[in-house]
């Protein structure tokens, strides 16, 4: 009251705060990031282990169990995956939420010290970031040149351009990808070896002892303190040439002698390519606090600033820019809610039929947004779409707190009262009924503070723009509505308020109707109570499950698998003519640019494996992007390469992955939405299993691109030392092994060696190694040498037998686990159908080995487990809605009478998501949820009106007709314009819109069945539940009137005269 009526007086500094609001929304505006999702908080850390050189089961065995067994001490830890091929192991720690994260990261720093202590000699310290699901690329910056070779661009981008690149706020700068680290390459010659009775490892030791690293001194000449370094590490590479290798009896044998030296790059493991063209490119990854489009704005500022550090002739471009499809997302979600306000605003004309009581009310809604804004960056929150929509979401709300006092204004004015009086009483009048109103609708969003994980991080944000935007409303209808209706509105008479009109005559018509059910309300309630419970039976198992709507972005992810073990030479070629078969299938200039990565990152930058996992040379990732004119349906578009590429390249395999930065982000991680993995102490019982699992999922008509995650059966050579006959030719499994590597790859692995570029200041290594074209057989295995000047002169097919076979490629483990793993794709079918026809594969597989698990993941889970909090949190907000009412109205009875519509708002959402074939996820629920609480606040309206008109001696039947005729008009008001509001939402036309569509469909759907319930059926039960109440006060103070235990006027007897 107090509210009010200060307004009221000081009408000056209302208009002023409102200015004064305004002015701040636009600096709030211009400071809060902008994304395309909140921060989801996802606590996940990696750790990136290299070791050039291992074999998978050594880095399994040897490093990663050790990380696994210490990492399980960690506070808070949830679980342990761990991916482990040849040179690198990655491991994934995910924490509970509510994780103090940097308590976390400090634990797992020190966790990866002591694990280490364990670890074999050269074991290199592992990269360890925090990288959740929300730190996902938003371009590329790809390098592009004629003359440049790609070893020269990448140490150039390495080198020049990351560190401008990484000092940007918010971005996460991995090393380049397409090329391998610049290397000075000394290539020996096997034949030349073996002439001079050499293996590779006595050049090794020849090359550390005449190029090695040694501290500078120090010498005092006079008054100087001169700086003495020594020449230990050449100058000019050229130099290491003249290098003795063997001296003693017979000629000095120098490096010239037995090989080459080139100032080169490392062994090619893998490849990037821009419209089939070689090159480097560093993916753009924000920081999962980061925003999108500040981000990317920053980089593209800065491509002058790259441009300028590097050589003319080389081209610094930004491709697959993901803030576009971010801006235009919000974009259509501001231009939804601007259109829903304008037909708010005319649905709110065509009821009140005077422009300026509609003027004042949709002035309301610019200026409750605003202020929402202004709450919500002090709340800390972002510009996202889970904040637009709840912005969107509250626009055809925002009019109902005005509509309820203009309404009522209007009523008092037609009974000839002056415009102060009118408004002023008209106010007083609704107060209470729209903060209870306004409380109800704000108790549904109560629950969603409670969840966790995911749906807390989702829904937190888009609770609190609903919930700013209402409560200013309320504050705005309550101080500024009462200012301008006094200033604009004119009186009128009760001759032209009760003027005939269509209102009147359905008001009227209304009356009768209810009239009519009142005398069979018995039944009446019955059959509306049964048949919401058919409807919700019958049409809720139609109804489809997704953790998130599915969009369209106009891009394209593919991973294609080369039969396993395929040269990443051979991979390119193929995967040159998969690109050239999409562009084909598109059309002609309808592929707009295409980024691949072909083969696996090299071992000089394992922590590239935390922003593209491959598991070796077989595999590449082809990501393009279509021409938004193509007017190509990108889900429609893969089915019709699934059908034509396996065809054309048979023996590999394709699979489909999110494009898009909203499904990437939905996938928590993981490839695909389908994630099967079968787990156990026996890897071939795991295989086995899975095996037969495959086969029966296989059945799933719904799945595609259904394949074997890891590479179970990679060709090897495998190399059997006799170590017996070995010691009797004076040679160690040690000197084997070390002039094998050697020859095969190279010396850096076990004994790094280094240069440092007196031009720029930077070291790189030097290694020995064989030229790979000479190692292309068994036979040239065989012919290494392995002894250093040895009578015998051993080579290796002396001392081991040198064999064809296969090794497991890949070892994914899950808490100590291991883990063989089924990827699947869907299409044309929801996610959650498909998780009930996986349980049925599953059980149809039969029983499992003894210690085996199979257990479901990718989005499935994630998708269970946020359902199930919301399906909770919105049966807590009708008992939140309940205790609320029960508590204000004083009456269990009036609050379950409120509650009457409920189950047509579940009836309504329901059947609209089944007509517009939407299925039910997050955004729906929330409309859901929304649709409830506007459904109870209209009916608050109609009670307390009912219920005070009954309290004044009226029976209840009598109430409730009166109650429903005089808040007709309000009621239908308030209804039509949200739904008029949500209509530009639920259309989802614009880019990106598909996001919010469900939400606007539900909240329409809800609010449809829920008015008519309002209408009619509502005053049915009051006037069922109503009928013997009494009309005493429940107030139990003998000093209340209004109390059934008042004190009586009479004197108590035997008391004082």
């Amino acid at each position: 009251m107090w509210l009010l009526r200060s307004a009221l007086r000081n009408p000056i500094s209302v208009i002023v705060l409102v200015i004064a609001v305004a002015l701040c929304s636009i600096l709030a505006l211009l400071r809060m990031p902008i994304d395309i999702f909140p921060n989801l908080n996802l606590p996940v850390i990696y750790v990136a282990q290299p070791y050039g050189g291992m074999s998978p089961a050594q880095m399994e065995g040897y490093l990663v169990y050790y990380y696994e067994y210490h990492f399980l001490y960690i506070t808070g830890i949830e679980s342990v995956e761990s991916k482990s091929i040849q040179n690198v192991g990655l491991l994934k720690l995910t924490f509970h939420p509510g994780t103090d994260m940097s308590q976390a990261m400090a634990q797992t720093v020190g966790y990866v010290d002591r694990a280490r202590a364990f670890m074999p000699p050269g074991t290199v310290a592992p990269f360890i970031m925090r990288f959740d699901a929300g730190s996902v690329p938003v371009g590329y910056l790809v390098f592009s040149s004629a003359t440049k070779s790609v070893a020269e661009i990448q140490d150039l981008a390495l080198n020049r351009v990351r560190p401008l690149f990484a000092t940007l706020p918010g971005v996460s700068a991995p090393p380049p990808f397409g090329g391998a680290a610049r290397t000075i390459v000394v290539s020996v010659d096997p034949s030349r070896l073996r002439a001079y009775r050499m293996a590779p490892e006595e050049v090794v030791q020849a090359l550390n002892a005449g190029n090695t690293i040694v501290p500078a001194g120090n010498v005092r000449t006079g008054d100087l303190l001169r700086l003495a370094p020594i020449n230990s590490v050449v100058t000019n590479i050229k130099d290491l040439l003249n290098l003795p290798i063997r001296t003693g009896a017979g000629p000095t044998v120098f490096l010239r002698d037995v090989g080459t030296i080139e100032d080169s790059s490392d062994i090619i493991t893998g490849y990037a390519e821009v419209n089939g063209r070689r090159t480097v490119y560093i993916p753009v990854t924000k920081r999962a606090d980061a925003s999108t489009l500040s981000v990317v704005s920053e980089v593209k500022a800065s491509l002058a600033q790259f441009q300028s550090v590097v050589p003319p002739d080389i081209k610094i471009d930004y491709e697959f820019d993901q803030s576009s499809y971010v801006r235009n997302s919000l974009l259509s979600v501001v231009k939804e809610g601007l259109l829903g306000a304008v037909l708010t605003g005319v649905m709110v004309f065509l009821f009140l039929r005077d422009w300026r009581s509609s003027l004042i009310v949709v002035a309301t809604i610019p200026f409750a947004l605003l202020t929402a804004v202004v709450a919500l960056w002090g709340a800390g929150q972002t510009v996202n779409i889970m904040t637009l929509g709840g912005l969107a979401l509250a626009v055809g709300i925002l009019v109902d707190e005005s509509t309820v006092v203009m309404e009522n204004i209007h009523s008092h004015l037609g009974q000839g009262r002056g415009r102060a009086v009118a408004v002023l009483e008209a106010s007083k009048e609704v107060q209470i009924p729209r903060l209870l109103a306004m409380l109800c609708i704000l108790a549904v969003f109560v629950p969603s503070f409670f969840m966790t994980g995911v749906s807390h991080s989702l829904f937190v944000p888009l609770s609190l723009a609903v919930g700013f935007a209402m409560a200013a409303s309320y504050l705005l209808s309550s101080t500024l509505v009462p200012v301008l209706s006094t200033w604009i509105l004119r009186e009128h008479t009760p001759e032209a308020e009760d003027a005939p009109s269509l209102l009147h005559r359905v008001r009227d018509r209304l009356g009768r109707i209810l009239a009519r059910l009142t005398a069979n309300r018995g039944l009446t309630i019955s059959a509306y109570v049964l048949g919401s419970l058919l409807v919700i039976a019958l049409l809720a198992p139609y109804l489809g499950r997704e953790i998130f709507p599915r969009v369209s972005s106009g891009q394209l992810l593919l991973r294609f698998r080369a039969p396993v073990g395929t040269r990443v030479e051979t991979t390119e070629r193929l995967t040159l003519g998969v690109l050239h078969a999409i562009q084909e299938a598109a059309g002609a200039g309808n592929v707009s640019v295409t980024l691949s990565y072909i083969g696996a990152p090299p071992p000089n930058y394992p922590i590239n494996t935390i922003y593209l996992w491959t598991s070796g040379q077989h595999e590449a990732v082809l990501r393009v992007a279509l021409n938004p004119d193509a007017n190509i349906r990108v889900n429609e578009f893969e089915e019709r390469l699934r059908k034509l590429l396996p065809d054309k390249f048979p023996g590999c395999q394709f699979s489909f992955e999110a494009g898009d930065i909203v499904t990437q982000i939905m996938n928590f991680g993981a490839p695909t939405p389908v994630e099967i993995n079968v787990g156990g102490p026996d890897l071939a019982a795991d295989r086995a299993l899975a095996a037969k699992l495959r086969s029966e999922v296989s059945k799933i008509p719904a799945l595609r691109d259904l394949q074997y995650d890891e590479p179970l059966d990679y060709p090897s050579i495998n190399i059997d030392v006799d170590r017996e006959r070995a010691g009797q030719l004076g040679v160690t499994t040690a000197g084997v092994g070390r002039s094998f590597l050697a020859a095969t790859s190279s010396s850096r692995f076990v004994t790094p060696n280094y240069w440092a570029d007196p031009k720029s200041g930077v070291g790189y290594q030097v290694q020995v190694q064989v030229p790979q074209s000479n190692v292309s057989s068994i036979q040239d295995v065989e012919h290494i040498p392995v002894t250093q000047g040895a009578a015998a002169h051993p080579l290796m097919g002396d001392v081991a037998q040198v064999g064809y076979g296969s090794v497991v490629g890949e070892y994914h483990r899950l808490n100590g686990q291991r883990m063989v793993t089924l990827t699947a794709n869907v299409a044309g079918e929801d996610l959650g159908r498909i998780s009930g026809e996986l349980d049925s594969a599953i059980k149809r597989v039969g029983e499992f080995p003894r210690g085996v698990k199979v257990t479901i993941r990718g989005q499935i889970g994630p998708m269970k487990q946020t359902l199930t909090n919301l399906g909770i949190g919105l049966l807590l907000a009708v008992l939140v809605i309940y205790l609320l009412l029960a508590a204000n109205l004083q009456s269990l009875r009036l609050a379950f009478v409120v509650l009457s519509t409920v189950p047509a708002v579940i009836c309504g959402v329901l059947f609209v998501l089944l007509v517009t074939r939407t299925s039910l996820n997050i955004q729906s629920f929330m409309g859901a949820i929304m649709a409830i609480g506007v459904a109870v606040a209209n009916a608050i309206l109609l009670v307390t009106f009912a219920e005070e008109y009954r309290r004044q001696g009226n029976t209840s039947t009598a109430a409730a007709i009166h109650g429903a005729r005089t808040r007709m008009r309000p009621i239908l008001m308030t209804s039509m314009a949200m739904i008029a509001g949500m209509v530009p939402m639920a259309l989802g036309i614009g880019e990106g819109s598909q996001q919010t569509a469900p939400l606007g469909r539900a909240v329409i759907g809800g609010l449809l069945f829920a008015t008519a319930a309002t209408l009619l059926i509502l005053p049915l039960v009051f006037s069922l539940v109503q009928e013997r109440a009494g009309v005493k006060s429940p107030s139990l103070d003998p000093d209340d009137p209004a109390s059934a235990f008042a004190r009586s006027s009479n004197p108590v007897p035997g008391g004082a005269a």
